[in-house]
């Protein structure tokens, strides 16, 4: 009797070490470094930039609508060379990441736009 009673107890502790015990802690997501990932437009434009290529597709149809390379000046400074499949030109863009999230671009042109992260 007092064996089943101790096994009882046993397998009870058991049980309740494996419901008790505190759920693994979570890491925080990885905060993005530069320019790396998707950008968005106010337009809804998507801009990609994954080691050194650029691209920019529509929001809608996916459709290429400029390519090219682009190499970080600086943790915050990046120049971006870029054919527009749309009006057959090239052009240099400079951006600024002016927080995580938000990318500041100016065009060899003088053009100014903002591109925001995308999650």
């Amino acid at each position: 009797m007092k064996l089943k009673a101790s096994l009882a107890l046993i397998a009870a502790a058991g049980l309740t070490a494996c419901v008790s015990s505190p759920p693994p802690p979570q890491l925080p997501p990885a905060q993005p470094r530069g320019v790396e990932g998707k950008w968005v437009d106010p337009n809804g434009i998507v801009s990609s930039f994954q080691g050194g290529t650029f691209n920019t597709r529509s929001s809608d149809s996916n459709t290429l609508l400029a390519s090219g390379t682009y190499v970080s000046l600086s943790p915050t400074l990046v120049e971006i060379n870029m054919t527009s499949l749309v009006r057959k030109t090239q052009s240099r863009v400079n951006c600024a990441l002016v927080t995580p999230s938000q990318l500041n671009c100016t065009q060899d042109s003088g053009a100014q736009f903002s591109l925001t992260r995308r999650s």
